[in-house]
């Protein structure tokens, strides 16, 4: 898939997003509203938390594509990064906001009135929003967008706290029908606790997420991988050091110093390069790949001793030949 059919694609599940979420914050915030429900209400603040987050992640997709200029030589993909990042901040915000409110129904009880609605409304949100994190998640990976991903988290969240408050009113209707003498509003004022501390989790599970690739975080899997490749182009190869991995939103970056053959022309060290450019980025896509070749005469300093492919005997032999 080409570049431009890519950002296509991601643009097109940003603005699914943007959609769906509209619809339902409309339609959660009437219903919540003409029934009173807080948790109800409650999650059409989530909902626009949600909404905010998919226009922040339309922007981050867009921005994040565009292709490095003189002003950000490495490129925009850390703009997802930091999409993920205020993303998660909003969580947090909508979490707090209805804790307040979830707690003031508990002090001031006000009754509920058309539960049912609010259940059918709820159902309907978690189908939504489950099909749409579920392409969101989709394309975030096979796009390596962070921002995609982060946005994904915030609906299946939507879906569990949906799922959630229509237990809570399904509840309260089932227990105002079998005793209909006792006050069950505090059902509804704890179903939205509830709600806030799975939203809570997901916000900081999203920020480590979100902020590791801001802070230049190492690519561990990565770089077992380049270890193990490098390995097997033995002899031409004899090791390599300071392997340094880092991801900017859907792009990586790779360098390392990789020791040949003193004796080795430039044209075929070259050639090399060339090799194991290809080979990576067919192994990780949007990668760039920085190789600084280096002569080796059997000689191991210390910082490349670890990194080193040649065994005891073969060192000994470059170093007598030297």
């Amino acid at each position: 898939m080409t570049e431009l059919a890519l950002r296509q694609r991601k643009t097109r599940a940003a603005l699914l997003s943007v959609l769906s979420n509209s619809v339902l914050v409309a339609l959660k915030l009437t219903v919540g509203v003409a029934i009173g429900s807080v948790s109800v209400i409650s999650e059409a603040a989530h909902s626009g938390v949600d909404l905010v987050a998919s226009l922040i992640a339309l922007f981050a997709v867009r921005t994040a594509s565009r292709p490095a200029d003189e002003g950000h030589p490495f490129g925009h993909g850390k703009v997802e990064n930091i999409s993920g990042t205020v993303e998660a901040l909003l969580i947090f915000g909508a979490a707090a906001w209805i804790i307040f409110e979830a707690v003031r129904k508990l002090l001031h009880p006000e009754p509920i009135e058309g539960v049912g609605l609010g259940i059918v409304v709820m159902a309907f949100s978690s189908v939504v929003n489950f099909f749409v994190s579920q392409n969101l998640f989709r394309v975030g990976r096979q796009t390596q967008s962070m921002a995609l991903e982060a946005d994904g988290w915030h609906l299946r969240t939507d879906v569990y706290t949906s799922a959630g408050v229509m237990a809570g009113l399904l509840l309260m209707m089932l227990a105002q029908y079998a005793l209909p003498d006792h006050n069950w509003a505090w059902v509804d004022p704890v179903a939205a606790l509830g709600i806030a501390v799975l939203i809570l989790k997901a916000a900081f599970q999203l920020t480590l997420r979100a902020s590791r690739d801001l802070l230049d975080v190492s690519l561990p899997e990565e770089e077992l991988w380049i270890r193990d490749y490098i390995a097997s182009l033995v002899p031409p190869v004899r090791g390599l050091h300071n392997l340094r991995t880092r991801k900017g939103g859907h792009q990586r970056f790779v360098e390392f110093h990789l020791l040949v053959d003193g004796d080795m022309s430039v044209d075929a060290a070259h050639a090399i390069t060339d090799v194991i450019t290809r080979d990576v980025r067919e192994q990780f896509p949007e990668t760039s790949v920085t190789v600084h070749i280096e002569p080796c005469d059997g000689s191991c300093m210390p910082r490349c001793v670890e990194g080193c492919f040649l065994d005891e005997t073969r060192r000994n032999a470059e170093q007598r030949r030297v």
